[in-house]
């Protein structure tokens, strides 16, 4: 198995935000495993009851943590963390003091060419996260209406030029199923003609196909209210996102716990308003500028933190 190390981001906020070191003994859940960074850095400031249970949907990053990991109060689960409340219970972790979300992919996913999430290499056009299951990249892309591609490419790239591309592909797959990502990347590369200095013309194509593949977008809308549910009063929910789509689903879903509105046309008293169940800890966090130097993979990372009220 290829591929490279995976620097945590806003490591420290990230603890310091769960507020391990208050709850010594507590349960937290990474929910986006990857390669242990934040679990790791979790496991340092747990007490000797504490408990760590960490998900990943990538059987390559559970199978790195076991061969890494030797800790007893650590426990890795191959699952989608959109299972996150079902697992929990066949856990018996139905309370947890804290749950953190790292969303997107991790550097091993991208630097190894076998996964094909990135167009620096002419690999095979995959891009599940969970290679066991589902449909690939090349798959979709074989029998997908040209409409579907480019709602994809609009919706989840926000590509402007959507349309001109998803025409591309269906062109170009008439000549021949598209099944590696060299391929994809030159279509788009003739297509696109013009983009913001410094991006590629195939960045957003490539994003919106790889959430469209893995439904990134509707599994965290799935998990977040699950994460609510089983955070134990005063539990943090920590969530780090990258790029605007994740960000506004995370920042209204943490608002909207926060204050929750009446029912539409029904009239109540402020004291029969539905009570807020989140409170908003302090403001978004970025990384700064020796850490965006170190990784500039973090440069896009925004970090929300919200505390479960009783």
């Amino acid at each position: 198995m290829s591929g490279g190390a995976h620097l945590p981001v806003l490591p420290a906020a990230v603890v310091d935000a769960l507020a391990v070191a208050a709850r010594p003994q507590g349960t937290f859940v990474d929910a986006t495993f990857g390669r242990g960074g934040h679990s790791r850095l979790i496991l340092e400031r747990l007490g000797p009851q504490g408990r760590l249970i960490a998900f990943d949907r990538d059987p390559e990053a559970i199978a790195a943590g076991h061969a890494t990991f030797n800790d007893a109060r650590a426990t890795l689960v191959h699952t989608r963390f959109a299972r996150l409340g079902a697992t929990l219970k066949e856990l018996r972790a139905q309370l947890v003091d804290g749950v953190v979300f790292d969303l997107g992919v991790s550097s091993p996913q991208l630097d190894d060419p076998a996964r094909g999430f990135s167009f620096r290499f002419d690999a095979p056009l995959d891009m599940r996260m969970d290679r066991t299951q589902g449909t690939s990249a090349a798959e979709w892309l074989a029998q997908a209406p040209e409409e579907e591609i480019e709602e994809v490419l609009s919706g989840y790239g926000e590509e402007r030029f959507a349309k001109q591309i998803a025409k591309a592909i269906v062109a170009a797959r008439r000549g021949g199923p598209l099944t590696s990502t060299g391929q994809l990347a030159s279509v788009v590369g003739k297509t696109v003609r013009t983009r913001e200095p410094g991006q590629d013309p195939a960045t957003r194509t490539f994003q919106a196909i790889r959430i469209h593949v893995n439904q990134e977008l509707e599994e965290l809308s799935l998990a977040l209210p699950q994460a609510l549910e089983v955070l134990a009063p005063a539990g943090r929910m920590v969530v780090i996102s990258f790029h605007s789509l994740e960000d506004r689903i995370v920042k209204n879903f943490m608002r909207g716990a926060a204050r929750p509105e009446a029912p539409a046309r029904l009239p109540l008293r402020a004291s029969e308003l539905p009570a807020p169940r989140l409170r908003l800890i302090g403001k978004p966090i970025r990384p700064g500028p020796a850490e965006v130097a170190a990784n500039p993979r973090s440069r896009s990372a925004l970090l929300r933190v919200a505390e479960k009220l009783a």
